[in-house]
């Protein structure tokens, strides 16, 4: 059986861990197929109606990665999404090729366990700015780096809004309740993401992503989207 956890918490979307509860639920997200077929449309709706701007962008994006470093243009990494099944994600490479990820690894787990600096106050920064490349780095900063990703919404494998997908090591770390992100789509942006996710603890993440699952609605995608894009316009990461 999955885990779900509600939020009593109706007006906040900050809420202690003390408003959070866990209930059994015997399959993922077989209620409102309404939601369903709309959210789904409306990331078809947004991926297509982005398409005359997205594909140039992403030309551009890919020709100065290519100039830039040596390596693949796209990296590609296989992620854990709804259901726990496994997907390969897509994201233009921000990093020197054939960079030991061994010290990533190492900090994605300790973070994920809350023995970081990142989970308590400090910045989430896994790689050294040296094996970060000059390209790599603007794309981060803009998240054009995660524009292939509009790939895997095409294919259904991921949606505009939703949890980021972690990788099946990371999942491996997750405590029980931490399951209910895997109710859902994995996202592009989501609730974490736009409340700071560079800068906030991986228990404070999660707490977000189990909101959203129990709150899920077009509204609250659509608010997340406006969100997001004010975000981006004003030049802050939603990483």
């Amino acid at each position: 059986m999955n885990v779900v956890i509600l939020n009593r918490a109706d007006s906040e979307f900050d809420a202690p861990a003390s408003d959070l509860e866990i209930i059994r639920r015997a399959t993922v997200t077989p209620e409102h197929p309404e939601y369903q077929a709309g959210k789904r449309l409306l990331d078809l709706l947004i991926c297509v109606g982005c398409l005359p701007v997205a594909l140039p962008l992403m030309l551009l994006a890919a020709l100065a990665v290519a100039w830039d470093s040596p390596g693949p243009i796209f990296f590609v990494q296989e992620r854990v999404g709804k259901g726990g099944r496994r997907f390969k994600m897509y994201k233009f490479r921000t990093m020197q090729a054939n960079v030991d990820q061994s010290h990533h690894q190492a900090y994605m787990r300790a973070f994920v366990k809350g023995q970081t600096q990142a989970n308590t106050g400090g910045s989430f920064k896994p790689a050294s700015a040296s094996q970060i490349t000059r390209v790599g780095r603007f794309l981060r900063l803009t998240s054009l780096d995660e524009l292939p990703q509009i790939l895997n919404v095409l294919k259904g494998e991921m949606s505009i809004i939703g949890p980021r997908p972690n990788l099946a090591w990371e999942v491996d770390e997750y405590q029980l309740w931490h399951h209910a992100r895997l109710e859902v789509l994995p996202g592009i942006t989501g609730l974490a993401q736009v409340h700071g996710r560079s800068s906030i603890p991986f228990e404070k993440i999660i707490r977000y992503d189990a909101e959203y699952v129990a709150k899920m609605s077009l509204a609250l995608d659509l608010k997340i989207l406006w969100w997001t894009v004010r975000l981006l316009l004003r030049g802050i990461g939603v990483r």
